[in-house]
Order: C-alpha cells, then sequence, then structure tokens
C-alpha cells in the first residue's frame, strides 16, 4: 500500500545544501595531522588536528567570502596548499599555510592567472612542479615551486602546449599537444627541450579515452589509460626507453579509471572500474585484504582519500546513499576503523531514498547507463516502480564530456524529497563508457544526444514512472544546454524547464572559451562543428537554442553567474531577451559574485528555494517557502519573479 508522501518530512534545503559540518578529510604524509573542511564564522575553511586527538582542531585558514573547496597537503607535512579564485571566475591561485606558524603565504601572486599543479616528488618532498599562465594567458609556463621559501624558478617556458608530465626527480619528461585532427600529439622531454616529433598520436576517436597516468619513482615505466585497438580504456605499461607496453588489465564494460599506487616504487597496486557502480580491484594480496575488510565494515560505496606515506593509515570515505557520508580512520597494523565525522549530521534519520542503476536503450541501440530515485513512499513492493505515476525530473549532468555516476546525489534527494522522481542518463558522450559511446555524439549536440533524452522520457513514461504531462528537464552547464534544447526543440515534451549556466548560442559560447583551452579548440569544432568553415556555422547556429527561442511554450527558469569564464552572462541574457519579447514565461537569477556554478552556500540554497518554488508551480510537486533566503543571497532577479508561486513576495521583502 502506498504511503502518502506527506508521511515524510520535508528535507530542509539547508541540510542539502548548506555547509557541511565536515568534509574532505585528509591525514598527513608523515602521518602526525588531520586535516579537513568545516565552516569558519559561516565559510569553509581548512582545519587542523594533531592525529592522535581529532577534538584539539584549530582553523587553519580564515577565508572570509568564498568557500575553499579544494586542498592538499605538502608532500613534507610541513604546509597546507589551497587554490582559490576570486568570484568564480576561475583564475585560481595557489595559497600555502605553514602548518607549525600558521602564517599563510600566496605562492603564485598574480593577477589573471590560473595555476595548474605539473607534478609532485617523494624525492624532493619540499617543492612541486607548477604551471602558470601569467605571460601568456593561453599557455601554462613551467616552473619550480619552494613550498617554503615560495621561490618559484622558471623550467620551460611554454608556446604551444597544454600540459606536461614530470617524474620523481621533478624533471619534465612529456608534453601533451592537441593536433589539427581533433586528436593528441606526445612528445618527449629531454634537459627540459621538448623534442620536434611526437613519439606517440591519437587521432579524434581515442582522445577522450587515452591518457598517460604516471611514471613509476624510477622513471623507468609510465602507465598509460588507453583505447587504441579496443573500445574501452585500459590500463597499460610501457617502458620509456624502449617503447614496449604490456597490458595491466581492461574490462569491456568501461574505462579504466582509477589506481591506487605503491607509495615508494609508484607501481600499480590496484585499480577501479565504474560501469554503473565503482568496483576496485587488487593486484597487491595486502591491499586485497585490505579492500576486503572495508566492504565487510562499511554499507554502500568506499573510497580511500588519503594515505600516509608508510600506507599504514588510509583516510576512507564512505558512502552509504541512503544515510549521509562519513570518514573513518583506518589503522591496516591494527585492523581498526575509526569514524572521524559524518559529513552532514544533520540527515541522520532523513527519509532520504535509494539510486537504482539501469540500463536503457536509444533508439539506435545504444545502452545508456542511468539512474533514478523515486519519492519516499511512492514504490511499496519494492520494484523500482512507483505504484501510480508520479512527477519527474530528468537531471541532465554537464561536460558533456563527463558522467552521472552512484551514489548519495544532493539534488536527487532534495527533488525526490519534494515528490519527484529524479532520472539521469548517462546519454552519448559521457565519459568512462568506451570512445564509441562518447564519438557517437560527434556533430550530435541537440541531435542524437538530445534523442537519448527523450528515449528516456519515453522510457519513464511507458514503464509508469511517470506520466507525460508531468516531466521537467533541468541540468547545469551542458546540461543546461540540453534544457534549453529541450524547451525549444521539442516544445511539447517537458512541463518546464530549468537551466543553470547553460549556453544558448553555440557560435558565442565558440568564441567565448576561456584563452588557455585555447589549445583544445580543434576537438571542440571536430564534436560541436566547425564555424570558420560555412556548413559548420549553419549547423552551430541550427543547434542554438536561441534561434528557436520564439518556439518554447513552457516555463523556463534560468540561473547564471555573471563572473562564469566558460558560459558567459550574455548566453543567458539573450535568450532571456528573446523569450521576453515574444511574450513566453522565463524567471531569470543573476548571482554577481558567482562563476560556472554557486559555490557560496547562501546562493545555492536560494536556487534551490526559487527552483523547487517553480517545480510546484508547473509540476504539483512540494516545496519550503522561498522565505528570506534571497535576502541571505546576493540573487537578483532581473526579471520573472511572477511566475513562480511566492517568489515576488519574497523578493518584495528581501
Amino acid at each position: 500500500m502506498t504511503t502518502s508522501l506527506d508521511a515524510f518530512p520535508l528535507i530542509p534545503r539547508d541540510h542539502l545544501f548548506g555547509n557541511p559540518t565536515r568534509a574532505a578529510g585528509q591525514i598527513s604524509p608523515d602521518g602526525r595531522w588531520l586535516s579537513w573542511l568545516a565552516p569558519r564564522d559561516g565559510v569553509l575553511n581548512i582545519w587542523m588536528a594533531p592525529s592522535d586527538d581529532p577534538e584539539a582542531a584549530r582553523a587553519m585558514s580564515a577565508s572570509t567570502d568564498r568557500p575553499i573547496r579544494e586542498y592538499m597537503w605538502a608532500p613534507d607535512s610541513c604546509s597546507l596548499l589551497y587554490i582559490q579564485d576570486k568570484g568564480g571566475d576561475e583564475n585560481f591561485l595557489l595559497y600555502g599555510i605553514n602548518v607549525e606558524s600558521g602564517t599563510e603565504t600566496t605562492l603564485t601572486p598574480f593577477e589573471d592567472t590560473r595555476v595548474m599543479l605539473i607534478g609532485g616528488s617523494e624525492k624532493y618532498r619540499d617543492r612541486i612542479l607548477i604551471g602558470l599562465n601569467n605571460r601568456d594567458a593561453r599557455f601554462h609556463d613551467a616552473y619550480l615551486l619552494d613550498l617554503n621559501s615560495g621561490e618559484l624558478t622558471l623550467v620551460l617556458e611554454n608556446n604551444a602546449y597544454a600540459g606536461f608530465m614530470a617524474d620523481d626527480d621533478l624533471q619534465l619528461r612529456l608534453a601533451v599537444l592537441p593536433n589539427a585532427e581533433g586528436g593528441t600529439d606526445y612528445f618527449r622531454i629531454v634537459d627540459n627541450v621538448v623534442e620536434g616529433a611526437p613519439f606517440k598520436s591519437t587521432g579524434i576517436d581515442d582522445a577522450l579515452t587515452t591518457a598517460p597516468a604516471g611514471f613509476t619513482r624510477d622513471g623507468k615505466t609510465i602507465y598509460w589509460l588507453e583505447s587504441e585497438g579496443r573500445d574501452t580504456a585500459a590500463l597499460l605499461a610501457m617502458d620509456w626507453k624502449s617503447g614496449v607496453t604490456r597490458l595491466i588489465a581492461e574490462d569491456e564494460r568501461a574505462d579504466i579509471g582509477g589506481t591506487l599506487r605503491d607509495r615508494k616504487t609508484g607501481e600499480v597496486l590496484a585499480y577501479s572500474v565504474t560501469y554503473l557502480k565503482r568496483e576496485w580491484k587488487a593486484f597487491d594480496e595486502d591491499i586485497a585484504a585490505a579492500f576486503a575488510f572495508l566492504r565487510k565494515q562499511l554499507e554502500g560505496e568506499f573510497g580511500i582519500s588519503s594515505r600516509t606515506d608508510d600506507d599504514r593509515k588510509w583516510i576512507v570515505s564512505n558512502d552509504p546513499v541512503v544515510k549521509p557520508a562519513a570518514s573513518y580512520l583506518f589503522d591496516r597494523d591494527a585492523g581498526t576503523l575509526t569514524k572521524l565525522y559524518t559529513t552532514r549530521p544533520e540527515l541522520e534519520g532523513a527519509p532520504l531514498q535509494p539510486m537504482q542503476t539501469l540500463e536503457l536503450t536509444s533508439r539506435d541501440g545504444l545502452t545508456l547507463p542511468s539512474y533514478l530515485t523515486l519519492p519516499p513512499g511512492a514504490d511499496s513492493d519494492g520494484n523500482g516502480v512507483p505504484d501510480a505515476p508520479v512527477p519527474m525530473v530528468l537531471f541532465v549532468h554537464g561536460g558533456p564530456w563527463a558522467r552521472d555516476g552512484y551514489g548519495y546525489n544532493g539534488h536527487h534527494q532534495w527533488l525526490a524529497n519534494r515528490g519527484y522522481a529524479v532520472l539521469s542518463v548517462n546519454f552519448r558522450g559521457s565519459t568512462g563508457f568506451g570512445k564509441h559511446f562518447v564519438n557517437a555524439a560527434n556533430l550530435e549536440w541537440g541531435r542524437k544526444m538530445h534523442d537519448d533524452l527523450l528515449d528516456a522520457v519515453d522510457w519513464a513514461v511507458e514503464t509508469g514512472i511517470a506520466p507525460r504531462d508531468k516531466i521537467a528537464i533541468m541540468g547545469g552547464s551542458y546540461g543546461g544546454y540540453a534544457t534549453l534544447a529541450g524547451l525549444a526543440f521539442t516544445p511539447e515534451v517537458f512541463a518546464c524547464g530549468v537551466d543553470i549556466v547553460g549556453p544558448s548560442n553555440l557560435e558565442t559560447l565558440l568564441e567565448s572559451i576561456p584563452p588557455y583551452w585555447e589549445p583544445m579548440v580543434a576537438q571542440f569544432h571536430t564534436r560541436m562543428g566547425n564555424p570558420n568553415t560555412e556548413d559548420g556555422l549553419a549547423m552551430i547556429k541550427e543547434r542554438s537554442p536561441l534561434y528557436k527561442a520564439g518556439d518554447i511554450i513552457r516555463p523556463l527558469l534560468i540561473a547564471q553567474g555573471a563572473n562564469d569564464p566558460r558560459v558567459k552572462q550574455a548566453e543567458s541574457d539573450q535568450i532571456v531577451d528573446a523569450m521576453k519579447e515574444a511574450g513566453i514565461p522565463v524567471t531569470y537569477l543573476l548571482y554577481p559574485d558567482e562563476g560556472h556554478g554557486f559555490a557560496k552556500p547562501a546562493n545555492n540554497i536560494a536556487f534551490s528555494a526559487v527552483a523547487e518554488n517553480f517545480l510546484a508551480t508547473n509540476l504539483g510537486g512540494r516545496a519550503e517557502p522561498v522565505g528570506e533566503t534571497l535576502a541571505k543571497s546576493t540573487a537578483e532577479i532581473p526579471t520573472g519573479s511572477q511566475f513562480v508561486a511566492g517568489l515576488a513576495e519574497a523578493l518584495e521583502s528581501a
């Protein structure tokens, strides 16, 4: 018997999208310290504590505006490193915090610069190699950075290459250069000079499924993830001197993903494959035993977040899906697993829902790995289909050269709790499923990539997941484009759409890509269309929702960061203007201090408040009132507040 949705409490938005209590736990290489991200005066900062006394924690950073989202330990354990940009502009600078003194230093003190990590070292632990594009925004010059003095030494001036790889001696060994065919050329580097001819090349077919995966510590072997001669990316080991290559692992279902390396030798001890769920496979008996222990102790999926130099202590993250994630300290010698924290303890006891794994089929026979979450109480017999069809949100991932995966998903849990089935589809072009799957999307923006989403909608209707007239489409970046394409190209299919930083005009998108993406332009042209040719430009315009904005008949919510360097504000402005001119309902949220997505929790919460009330207005689900969320955020609403229940009143009070 179906249990009414009303029997399950609304999960507060701030429990899902506010600051985590703790996150991103790590252990210092020497094992003396534990670290994590946690709020300090409401902003995520880095905290640290002795590993034998986690309660004796102190804040190490003092960001007062943007949350710190990515940090790492210096190899010598003497400092904590983090990157930060300004207002979402993605010009990330590198900062270091001395562990003993607490002194913070800007290690890359430049304007309009984006730092890139090239490599660290087991041997030289007080320095790293980084790339800086402060001389020429298109290319990253290679520098040796002394982490304790801050001294920068130029290693190689770069006027062509997209990236470099170094060995454990911090010697540059390999340069990467996208080629005119949309593939990639790989060059050896000897004494900081790039050789004139590549030693290895890929065409467009293998470009997204082949890449170097690092050297062993002695520099004699380089690992590759490579799809040449096969469909999925296999793990290979190549003798650097002779070029002789041997197969380490492959899986016909999906590309080889992450690896676990020996801390001293750099040799692969284990690898992961993610088809529907992630699977770890170990070559080393001790690692296999450790994995078996963790599987027995933990519910759901686990990952290894951090390891000490001696590899005897690990930080293990655990995702049970239907419970909040947690992190543990695993002492391999003692055989103990000690919980360090629960990331969002406020979700303990909340009605979190399981995620189903699916294999849908496209109209031309591709298998589309997908994920479905149903509202609480909707599926009384647990067969994966609701007792009666419920409204649905098709949530489309960004990239498009990325993928959806299994695990706790805040957007799935939020929307399911509001009464919607949530379906995420790895449409063609998604990465991780082999080169045929990726390349099936070439020149198919707005066509076969969109057909895959439409096929998923048809499956949901035919299976009894959702009624045909109660399906929304929502997503960010490429998912935002898919939303605009869905409403513009197939205006009768979706009841409404939510576009987050999605491009509306592929021509202007390609014209405005960040300068450091310039080496990859040929691949964009091959996969999206070449605006420098007459036919290519015509196709790009045909696939741009802006030119079909007048065909949109269903309500649309658009959210945009003003500082987005990838999808500029103009991408949203122009389609909003076109819809207003045509008299089509559109609501526009603009964040003056955000970029490609929303980093600040207050802004995320304000967006979710508006979005869930927009969906409730158009699909009939439930929602918390908008309340004071707008007043606590930086959101501006240039137009369309009247199209969302309660929004005009909230805006007036704000």
